[in-house]
């Protein structure tokens, strides 16, 4: 017979690892498309912890208020969180994802349920892992990464309609991953600016 265990799990995991309790797009992170040991298992995901140091917004959302994400706390937004103009000037890494997203996430999960923001961040994971399978040229994950996270959903799906069409026109081979990357890339900069 097998014994209980007398303390509760020190290492919990969340229901959506792709969405970090703070509002980071764990899901859209270069890291989380990593192969081997690297490979980040998303915010609280399987194994997080043998891979990251313990968090403090972990410990109080998740292992005390047994919550998914900050956003669904009575105090939110609390100490723990910079002003929203902060976050936006935080230096951008390449292999973390955007901090400018935090705040506006947390603020839709607040508004509209969490349910609601995973139906959207699955549709940009959908849209980055297609850019990654059929556009990375091998030094482009970071870059498409970034763009699934910042651009809005109908700008990402009309750069992939738009560069699909002109690898086709130009009768770009399927196998020229360099190519392909450069055309996504010029069609996502231009949603970009319009951005």
């Amino acid at each position: 017979m097998q014994q209980a265990n007398p303390e509760p799990d020190k290492h919990p995991v969340k229901k959506y690892p792709t969405i970090g309790v703070c509002g980071l797009d764990c899901g859209l992170c270069p890291r989380y498309y990593t192969e081997g040991v690297s490979r980040c298992p998303g915010c609280a995901g399987p194994d997080f912890s043998n891979k990251h140091p313990s968090c403090s917004f972990i410990t109080c959302c998740v292992k005390k208020k047994n919550h998914e994400v900050c956003a669904e706390c009575s105090e939110f937004p609390c100490a723990k969180f910079k002003s929203e103009e902060e976050y936006q000037q935080v230096k951008e890494s390449s292999s973390y994802p955007s901090y400018k997203k935090l705040m506006p996430n947390l603020h839709f999960i607040r508004e509209h349920g969490i349910e609601k923001f995973m139906e959207q961040q699955q549709k940009r994971i959908k849209i980055l892992e297609t850019m990654l399978e059929h556009f990375d040229d091998g030094r482009s994950k970071s870059y498409f990464c970034k763009t699934a996270a910042l651009l809005d959903l109908a700008s990402l799906i009309s750069s992939l309609d738009a560069a699909a069409r002109k690898i086709k026109t130009d009768q770009i081979k399927e196998s020229d991953y360099k190519n392909k990357a450069k055309i996504l890339k010029a069609m996502l900069d231009e949603c970009a600016l319009k951005d």
